[in-house]
């Protein structure tokens, strides 16, 4: 009974010393959190600074920054900075790039099938029943697969389903498919061949330089994509008659890639933030849309822009230069083939039950608006 004290004693000192050292190794630990290296990624667009795509890309960086804090940081420099907007998938695979916002049209040149996530009319799908084929019915493993037998290392994500983009601004308006032929035209990815196919010289020029092109008469006719870019481009300066609606890229979205190397070093939690930060500038880029090119389409029309409906002749013309050039095309490459009958089998459900659920919004519109009030006029 005598010694049990002196055993205590001891036992509380060891308890007492190591509750300290561990408060102490806490407080050195607790620094290292707030100090910790941020990982900036360094992005390049394939855009114009002042083109709401650049833009687009810009948002899609500040939601991944602001939810992952201190720990990860994408900056984002406009097309040219570091590289030519056409060698940005190169550049970013190489790691000359950490990563890149763009089209996967503009690599049509590496592999004729990457240009289907944007060109023609994709079965009668609208842009977001092609995200919807691309995540939900087989297109991401494809576009894994064709970046893989190219050797590329990067890792793709699409987003932002764009609003069906207008046949082009012309000099002159169309109204014919023969006034089509021998127009010098810019387009970009399988477009060109669809527009070769209707008798245009075809020009693939990247955003900044169509309209110097069009102003020095280069070429006579060029499309973009959407009323926001193109008043912001100046497209308007340069030609006055603007032809709405097309099925040469009617399904189209956005491309994020990143370099292999880089997003496979990020921690779990990162690629976490990264991947919802798509989707929610996929949403985001959507209604942005919506409100921006409706308001620049009727700045537009005061700027003395004239709008015409294409030609129901010309739409059909080009739904049978699609078919011409795709049956070639997959006869040429087995991977386009399983591009294009994949998103076949998928269109046929998926467009079936769109069809048949959607009611008709115009005829809402028209009740409250009143017929016509577009004021498009007919080609």
């Amino acid at each position: 009974m005598s010694q049990q004290p002196k055993q205590a004693a001891p036992r509380r000192r060891f308890l007492k010393n190591a509750a300290a050292a561990s408060v102490g190794a806490g407080a050195l630990a607790a620094p290292m959190v707030s100090v910790a290296q941020t990982t900036t990624l360094r992005f390049q667009s394939t855009w114009p600074a002042k083109d709401i795509f650049h833009e687009y890309a810009q948002d899609f960086a500040k939601k991944v920054n602001d939810m992952a804090g201190n720990r990860l940081k994408i900056e984002v420099l406009p097309a040219g900075a570091v590289v030519p907007a056409f060698q940005m998938l190169d550049a970013v695979s190489k790691g000359t790039l950490d990563g890149g916002h763009g089209v996967i049209a503009y690599w049509y040149g590496k592999n004729s099938a990457l240009a289907l996530w944007g060109s023609g009319p994709a079965f009668g799908m609208d842009p977001n029943m092609v995200l919807a084929w691309h995540h939900y019915g087989g297109g991401k493993a494809l576009v894994e697969e064709i970046y893989k037998s190219l050797n590329l290392d990067v890792v793709s994500f699409m987003y932002g389903p764009m609003p069906t983009q207008p046949l082009g601004w012309f000099k002159k308006p169309v109204a014919r498919v023969e006034d089509m032929k021998g127009l010098k035209f810019r387009t970009v990815g399988l477009a060109v061949d669809v527009f070769t196919e209707l008798g245009t010289a075809v020009n693939p020029l990247p955003g900044g330089e169509i309209v110097p092109a069009l102003d020095r008469g280069l070429i006579d006719a060029a499309e973009f994509n959407n009323a926001s870019s193109d008043r912001v481009l100046g497209f308007p300066d340069v030609a006055k008659n603007c032809m709405l609606q097309s099925f040469h890229q009617s399904g189209e979205q956005f491309e994020i890639l990143f370099n292999g190397a880089k997003y496979k070093a990020l921690p779990a939690e990162l690629k976490s933030i990264i991947d919802y930060a798509v989707q929610a500038a996929s949403a985001d880029m959507s209604w942005k849309a919506i409100e921006r090119n409706s308001r620049d389409y009727e700045e537009l029309k005061k700027a003395g822009v004239k709008f015409y409906k294409t030609p129901d002749a010309i739409l059909r013309a080009q739904l049978a230069a699609w078919d011409k050039v795709t049956e070639k095309k997959a006869a040429e490459n087995p991977m386009f083939k399983r591009v294009l009958d994949s998103q076949r089998a998928f269109a046929q459900r998926a467009g079936q039950w769109q069809a048949d659920y959607l009611v008709d919004f115009k005829m809402a519109y028209n009740h409250y608006f009143g017929r016509g009030t577009g004021q498009t006029k007919k080609g």
